[in-house]
């Protein structure tokens, strides 16, 4: 079920009612109201996979009462590993295996030894990124003794399974959401109407701006070889602005979502293409799954505060582990290595923590310097991007040489001017209200009433006219 379907238009306000107005009584039937919903929206991919998802959810919520009770450090530690490696083998089976099991014969064919490998044939299931990476930092967290496990199965199923975060994040956290599953919510209007608003902006950008740019970018770069650099160029921007609108999109949308239950979700973006270097980038950029790594993986490692070596390696492992959790192709991974490579020089000379603050704040612009400072980090973000999203290395290394190349100063070939006047448009909004939590939370409430619904309603007209392409979010796939 898409977040911009008829089916969802539908889903939402049925559940809504149900649960303010039927099941506000009692605590627990508004989460089973939720479980059930959530599994309802999960089965709507796939009923297949539903007991995936459940398995998962029975397999982390019994070691962690397993872990508390456990009579000693050895069984502790049993229970905890054996729900990380049932986690990471369930995700390795479905989203890697064929990826080494075709990296290792391609490397035995280098060494002249010729292997069928066997492979299997089946759907990744969606979400299971995320889902994943909830019950791992629940299972870690107990292991580790900063929580303690969760004894009702049904609170603990809504913090793994709540539908507005299910499938493509923000990657939330027992310590922040399992306090609001287990808390009475009350019903607040202000809330609610603000959720609405951030609905009403996520499906602006995933419908009027993401979608329009996928097609162009789809256009040039499964035809590369036919445009000049130039047309390149329009192609690598057009992604950029797809990929941030399609995920930053859906992001706003569940937590816009989520708000109507009287839920407050993880931020996931914050408005990461006005970043001065490539740290404030990656503290703005997909912000659930960045902590994560740097919680889980990069502060256990040793973090920065070894010598040279140990912040190189580490670094390193941080961004390809990154660039390999978004799926099991090389390009991902070149991506990942790439941005540690930029990230590598602010570490080692202590200027990674130099932009903390949003750019420019409470001023109209921004000063020359962090100008100049921006458009250099949005050039080498959208240079990444381009391996992100080839098909292979290879074809991204010919799609950047064909934008090095003489054509580059010739007029594009594929563009449209309707497009680039909405990218503009949404960048103007985008930094009007970058000091709040999403564009439009608050600079137009300050509008006069005329002003600012007249925005919404051109925003809705937007979203109906563009309404008819019904693409995918692009990290479902991972």
């Amino acid at each position: 079920m898409l977040f911009n379907s008829i089916g969802f238009a539908i889903f939402l306000p049925i559940v809504f009612l149900l649960y303010w107005f039927v099941c506000n009584k009692k605590l627990q039937t508004q989460n089973v109201l939720l479980l059930v919903s959530s599994y309802f929206f999960y089965a709507c991919w796939d009923y297949r996979f539903l007991f995936l998802l459940m398995f998962s959810t029975l397999l982390d919520y019994y070691t962690g009462l397993k872990m508390q009770d456990a009579s000693s450090a050895g069984k502790k530690k049993f229970w905890f590993w054996l729900s990380i490696l049932v986690n990471v083998g369930f995700l390795g089976v479905f989203k890697y295996y064929n990826f080494f099991a075709d990296s290792f014969a391609e490397l035995l064919s280098h060494a002249g030894l010729k292997i069928n490998v066997w492979t299997i044939k089946v759907i990744l299931p969606v979400g299971i990124s995320f889902y994943t990476f909830h019950g791992l930092s629940y299972v870690i967290d107990i292991y580790k003794n900063r929580i303690k496990p969760e004894r009702n199965f049904v609170d603990y199923a809504v913090f793994v399974s709540f539908f507005p975060l299910l499938v493509a994040g923000p990657i939330e956290r027992a310590t922040h959401l399992l306090p609001q599953v287990k808390q009475k919510r009350v019903f607040d209007y202000t809330k609610a109407v603000d959720g609405m608003r951030q609905i009403l902006w996520g499906l602006f950008k995933k419908i009027v701006i993401a979608d329009n740019c996928a097609e162009l970018a789809n256009t040039i770069f499964n035809h590369h070889a036919d445009y000049n650099g130039s047309t390149l160029v329009m192609g690598a921007l057009f992604f950029t602005f797809q990929i941030y609108c399609d995920f930053s999109g859906y992001s706003d949308i569940a937590l816009g979502t989520a708000r109507l239950f009287g839920i407050e979700l993880l931020r996931n973006f914050a408005f990461p293409y006005f970043s001065r270097d490539i740290a404030e980038f990656w503290r703005r950029w997909h912000i659930s799954l960045s902590t994560w790594f740097r919680d889980y993986l990069y502060i256990p490692l040793g973090g920065s505060k070894g010598g040279t070596w140990m912040k190189v390696r580490n670094t390193f492992i941080i961004f390809l582990v990154s660039g390999f959790w978004h799926g099991a192709n090389w390009t991902f991974i070149v991506w990942g290595g790439l941005n540690a490579l930029y990230f590598l020089p602010l570490l080692l000379s202590n200027k990674n923590r130099n932009n903390l603050d949003i750019v420019a704040r409470g001023k109209m612009l921004p000063t020359a310097g962090e100008f100049f400072s921006i458009l250099l980090t949005f050039s080498l973000t959208v240079f990444a991007w381009i391996f992100f999203r080839s098909g292979s290395v290879t074809e991204a290394f010919q799609y950047i040489g064909g934008i090095f190349s003489t054509s580059l100063f010739a007029a594009p070939q594929v563009y449209s001017v309707a497009i680039l006047a909405l990218i503009g448009i949404f960048l103007l909004l985008e930094w009007q209200g970058r000091e709040h939590q999403y564009a439009i939370a608050a600079f137009a409430l300050r509008w006069p009433p005329v002003a600012r619904w007249a925005l919404y309603y051109c925003m809705v007209f937007a979203i109906y006219v563009y309404s008819g392409k019904g693409q995918q979010f692009i990290y479902f796939q991972f």
